[in-house]
Parts: structure tokens; sequence; C-alpha cells
């Protein structure tokens, strides 16, 4: 290796460290910390007792958890396919569009996180009330039973976790589209190729990262959810976060709690590693097959 070769390896560590030790430090220790704290016994007061054992993790066997599993990853897949059904158009839109509307646009999908993110839960929670305006409209016009209920089930968990999240799966996607060239949807369709087929095997597969990194950021969060299905889900639409938080806030059962983000966290950083395995077994020494 030569002089030169060492000292940008120098440099690029340099660079990396601080990202590595916030990395280590906010998110390895602490998840280490929290499986093994899966795997002690509680203590009556709240706390983490002495000792080893398995009890905690074996409760896990509880036949409401694969109930509340799959909805949680179910719901946590929907939204993330509804979010890029929904934005993709919009960033196409936003990137195809003068400097000025790309203004305007962005600032439309930024002005949500301007209001406090409970605030907005609890507007949903007043639109779905079966004495509020979205209620009162769908029932006078015929798509819902005069006491059928829009809150409380998995619907309405769905729908505000997408209206929540949507904003985060335009931007990757906005930010991609933007560099895209779109001088090639315009040669596709100028050899004789439909503009639909042309976006479908032209652009899309050109912004390929900016789709996965926008599945990613709606994917993970959605899946540590619990405010959102706490105020408009109920029994019916509970997930995940919601047990965590019982097991910290109510039970007091702290291992327990430790036990269950732990299988959140498998449920993260397993299909990651897989999507990480197949992309390098894809890729050869001297390029993309």
């Amino acid at each position: 290796m030569t002089t030169g070769s060492k000292a940008g390896r120098r440099v690029e560590w340099m660079l990396t460290l601080p990202s590595l030790l916030w990395l280590v430090v906010l998110f390895v220790i602490p998840t280490v910390l929290v499986l093994a704290i899966s795997f002690r016994p509680p203590t009556p007061s709240g706390g983490v007792g002495d000792g080893w054992t398995l009890q905690t993790v074996l409760a896990l066997r509880n036949p409401s958890y694969p109930v509340i599993v799959w909805r949680t990853l179910r719901l946590s897949a929907e939204t993330a396919l509804i979010c890029l059904f929904f934005g993709l158009p919009v960033a196409y839109l936003m990137a195809r569009s003068s400097d000025r509307a790309k203004r305007v646009l962005l600032l439309l999908v930024i002005v949500p996180f301007w209001t406090s993110f409970l605030i907005r839960i609890f507007a949903w929670k007043v639109l779905l009330h079966p004495e509020g305006v979205m209620k009162q409209a769908f029932a006078w016009a015929g798509l819902v039973a005069p006491d059928a209920s829009l809150m409380y089930n998995e619907g309405a968990v769905l729908l505000v976790l997408v209206y929540t999240y949507l904003p985060f799966a335009i931007l990757p996607l906005y930010a991609a589209a933007e560099r895209f060239d779109f001088g090639l949807v315009d040669a596709a369709m100028d050899l004789g190729c439909h503009k639909f087929r042309a976006l479908l095997n032209v652009f899309i597969p050109g912004i390929s990262r900016g789709l996965a990194t926008a599945l990613v950021v709606v994917f993970v969060p959605a899946l540590g959810s619990y405010v959102i299905p706490d105020i408009v889900g109920g029994p019916g639409g509970e997930m995940l976060g919601n047990k965590i938080a019982q097991r910290v806030f109510v039970d007091r059962n702290l291992p327990h709690a430790s036990a269950l983000s732990s299988l959140l966290t498998v449920a993260v950083v397993v299909p990651m590693l897989a999507g990480l395995a197949l992309r390098r077994h894809r890729v050869r020494p001297g390029g993309v097959k």
C-alpha cells in the first residue's frame, strides 16, 4: 500500500470516527444492555434483580404475543408500502416542477413537522370520533353505518400511521428523483415505450436507493409506534410498542420490557442484515450483476 493510500485511509477513518462513536455509544451499547437485562429477574420494586434467568425470555411464549407481533409487522409493512405508493408520484411531481413550485411543494411536505406530534394525533382522534366531522360526513354519504366506529381498530391505526410517516417517505424519494436524469425517460418514450412503462422500467430502478431508504425510514419507526395505537387504536389496534410501554410504566417489569424490545430489535435488524447479505451476494468484483 502506498503512502498516499495510507494517508487517504487515515483521513477516511478520522471522518468516520465521530459517527462510529455516536452509533456505538447511543445504539450498540444500549442495545446490548437491553439484551442483557432480558436475562435478569425482575424485582418487586420494579428494578432489575441479581443473577441470570431464562424465565423472562420464556414468558414471550404467551399466546397473545404472536398475534400482536404479527399485527405490528403487518401494519408497519402496510404503512411503508402505502407511503411508497403515495410518495412516489409526489416525489416525481416535485422533481419535474419548476424551482418555485419545488420550494412550495417541499414547504407543504415539511409544514406538518411544525405542529406537535401529539396535537396532530389528537386532531385525528377528534376527526374519527363518532361525533367528528369525518364520521358524520361518511355517515351522511352512506359510506358507513350510523352506528359504525372509525376509531379503536386497525384501520384507524393504519390511517394515522400513513399520515404521520408519509413525509418521511417523500423526502428521500424526492432527493433521489431530483438527481435522476429524466432524459432517460424521454429517450425511452422516443423509442416507442409508453410513458407508464418508461417510468416503471427506467425511473423506478433509477431511484432504487431512494426507495430502499424511504422503506427503511418508514418501516422501522412504525414498528416501535405506541402513541398512535394507544390513542386511536385501542385493544383492537394494539402493537408491540404498547406492550413494552405497559411492562415499563404499568407492570414495572423492566426485564420483560427488555425482552420485548429485544424481540422488536431482532425484527428490525434481521431483515436489514438479510438485505445487505443479498446485495453483497449480487455484487461481483467487476460490478453488479
